[in-house]
């Protein structure tokens, strides 16, 4: 993006924060789940008409107020399954949670998605890896009609429908994740007549690059985009009053 139409402020993450992060991300903790979520990633990009409502970055950003409203009302899903309102879901609250929402994942799958969710390694799942967390299970399940309208909101199929769509409009190359490559066509496709500086590009990318290896997952963008519409921001606001 363009040195004279800087992208609007985006969250950063702090350097304790990344270097937790890296610290408890190992590439064997992730790399099933992960496999599993660029394969699906790539046969929804086969699968897509290649019609996308997002054009540029700005499309993308524009939207972040929807997604926000649309993620924001799992927090009484959340709130209901923390059985001892500490903040976190447990394994075992999270079991009891995906029961009632008739979301039947095997024993693995559970452990899967609660260590690749539990970025930092608390052994709690916090509101907003919660949310990722049933972004993942809809998208690698087939969630029936009843379980969607359990987790508290007509607007949550349409959000992480779109929320994908944006993965697949940066994703450039269709092979199931994001390089820095596709962020730059991404960012300089806005305002070809301004190539965006090189620093732009790298501490965009680096905000969703966690583990460093040079390549964006599913996983990793869903981190990042929640950090980026502010869902963290409301959490911390909500913990000081």
């Amino acid at each position: 993006m363009g040195t004279s139409h800087p992208c609007p402020p985006l969250k950063y993450l702090s350097n304790k924060v990344r270097g937790m992060l890296c610290h408890c991300g190992s590439q064997n903790k992730y790399a099933r789940l992960d496999a599993k979520l660029e394969k699906k990633m790539i046969e929804v990009k086969k699968s897509s008409s290649g019609h996308s409502n997002f054009k540029s970055i700005d499309s993308v950003i524009v939207r972040f107020p929807q997604f926000k409203d649309g993620l924001k009302n799992i927090k009484s899903v959340f709130e209901q399954y923390d059985k001892d309102s500490n903040g976190t879901i447990d394994r075992e609250e999270l079991k009891k949670c995906l029961e009632e929402l008739q979301l039947h994942l095997k024993e693995e799958e559970i452990e899967d998605l609660f260590k690749s969710c539990d970025i930092d390694g608390s052994e709690g799942i916090q509101f907003n890896e919660f949310i990722v967390l049933l972004c993942l299970i809809y998208l690698l399940t087939t969630p029936s009609s009843s379980s969607m309208s359990k987790m508290g909101s007509p607007q949550l199929k349409a959000t992480f429908d779109a929320i994908v769509e944006v993965f697949l409009f940066l994703d450039k190359n269709g092979d199931g994740r994001l390089n820095k490559k596709d962020m730059v066509k991404t960012l300089n496709e806005s305002y070809p007549r301004e190539k965006s500086p090189a620093h732009v590009t790298r501490t965009r990318f680096e905000e969703m690059d966690w583990d460093r290896n040079g390549k964006v997952s599913f996983r990793e963008f869903l981190f990042a985009l929640i950090s980026w519409i502010g869902i963290d921001n409301d959490e911390e606001i909500a913990e000081m009053e």
